[in-house]
């Protein structure tokens, strides 16, 4: 979508609707008090007034939406007044809208414009027949603002963080036929050209660093397994200690031996979401010129029931010297970043690690589907973390490590084993990663397999699928943790 921020009074568009966002008690006049006299519309958050009729400005339709109280009128409240309004015009036939907000603030404009760019995402890229009606035909917007180049200098970061929302919520929703471990490192690769320093490693290079816990996953692949590694230096100096970020990156989970049930099978062509959220943070870190050092890497690989498939019972060793009994096949992720992690840990000697990852179905029984699990060894990192998914309603909620439910990976015959009973299986997910942090690194693992699918439309800068979370989190941490 093209978005320009315009004085008030500048000439309207042919073919826009006018948005006007109030607050909780504001007074309409004219057309917009009739319609309000004749419905339930008093400017609560998420309330709309949609009028058909022209307006004096000149608009052809006229939506006006409820931000809710005064005292709660944020930046966050812009972003979903915007992108309600965006929601209610984008299949009008319209092909403009104009926002007018309650406020000039330029930062509530810049917000607005970040809004409308996430809510106007659309993965369509497939689509060779889809009926004109269905095709949202909004492409441009202005939003009014008393200093237009104030506005739009604050948007420029902001243009940079929906830019690598969009790019993770194409990586996780492009289907895996498509985006195997190759060509998502392909992908990465291309990112160069944005000033990111990249490397891929394949497999022979993987199995001289004795990566046998993330090849394992992938060797009933016809799919190369690959190691993509992202590193941006923006700090004054280059080679001060950076800050890592490691993602899953499971271009598709069948369970391999250990095969899941055929139903909802398609879905799991986004459990790479962990490694498409490092990938779209980096993105957004080198498109606004991130004032820090920062490295990403994301394990790539596809797990298949091939007749070279791993076996329930196998024992791998991991880069870390550490053996681990598989006993489920399934839970492979764990395996991936056990590997990604030492690699990270041993070559870069990184500040700390956030690793992501759609690792676990008992996150989503134990928070639901709007809440990430985080589990930490570390109070400030965490509380680091909780900070930030506040300020960008990307919520996390931490969980408990209770060390004596680390014993139920122990293995017989390994270091440790893949899986432990059932309950508490988010739990001992994150106590088997932890065993490969090394001299107690400050760590936290983000689970997200809640969060990076979206099946509703609740949140209006979401659209259904693929979310991007986790970009708009780790970066405003980065930026008002980590930077300068």
């Amino acid at each position: 979508m093209e978005i320009e921020f315009v004085a008030s009074g500048a000439p309207t568009p042919a073919k826009t609707a006018l948005v006007r966002i109030v607050l909780e008690g504001a007074v309409l006049e004219g057309a917009q008090a009739q319609a309000q006299a004749a419905s339930r519309f008093t400017g609560q958050k998420g309330q709309i007034l949609d009028l058909l009729a022209q307006d004096a400005s000149g608009a052809v339709r006229v939506v006006v939406v409820g931000a809710g109280k005064p005292d709660g009128f944020d930046a966050l409240g812009a972003e979903h007044a915007a992108a309600s309004a965006y929601h209610a015009v984008k299949l009008s036939g319209l092909e403009a809208l104009r926002v007018e907000l309650p406020s000039q603030d330029v930062n509530l404009a810049a917000h607005a414009a970040l809004g409308l760019r996430l809510a106007s995402y659309r993965f369509d890229k497939y689509r060779t027949k889809e009926a004109a009606e269905k095709k949202p035909t909004v492409k441009a917007a202005q939003i009014l603002v008393a200093d237009p180049d104030a506005a739009l200098a604050a948007f420029a970061g902001l243009a940079a963080v929906a830019d690598g929302v969009a790019f993770a919520r194409d990586l996780v929703s492009e289907p895996a036929n498509i985006l195997y471990p190759a060509e998502f490192a392909r992908r990465v690769k291309a990112l160069e050209s944005l000033g990111l320093e990249v490397e891929v490693l394949g497999e022979a290079e993987m199995t001289e660093l004795g990566m046998g816990a993330l090849l394992g996953v992938g060797q009933g692949s016809v799919r190369e397994s690959q190691l993509a590694i992202m590193r941006w230096k923006g700090a004054d100096d280059k080679d001060a200690q950076p800050i890592a970020f490691v993602g899953k990156g499971v271009c598709f989970d069948t369970g391999g031996i250990s095969i899941k049930p055929a139903d909802g099978m398609e879905d799991m062509k986004f459990d790479m979401g962990g490694a498409a959220a490092v990938t779209g943070l980096m993105y957004a870190l080198a498109g606004r010129k991130a004032k820090v050092n920062v490295v990403g890497v994301i394990g790539l690989v596809e797990n298949m029931p091939d007749g070279n498939a791993q076996r329930p019972g196998d024992v791998v060793t991991t880069m870390s010297g550490q053996t681990v009994e598989v006993i489920n096949t399934d839970a492979e992720g764990r395996l991936v970043l056990a590997d990604a992690i030492t690699y990270t840990q041993q070559r870069f000697k990184p500040k700390f690690i956030v690793n992501l990852a759609t690792l676990t179905g008992a996150i989503i029984v134990s928070l639901g589907m709007d809440l990430a699990g985080l589990f930490s060894n570390n109070d400030e990192l965490s509380q680091n973390l909780l900070d930030a998914s506040t300020a960008e309603a990307e919520p996390l909620w931490r969980m408990p490590m209770p060390a004596q439910y680390d014993r139920n990976i122990d293995s017989p015959i390994a270091d440790m084993k893949n899986v432990g009973a059932r309950p508490g299986g988010s739990i001992t997910a994150a106590l088997f990663i932890q065993r490969f942090v090394e001299n107690n690194l400050p760590w936290a693992h983000l689970d997200i397999a809640g969060t990076a699918w979206r099946k509703n439309g609740a949140v209006p800068t979401s659209p259904e699928g693929a979310t991007g979370y986790g970009v708009r989190l780790l970066n405003r941490m980065v930026a008002d943790k980590y930077e300068g």
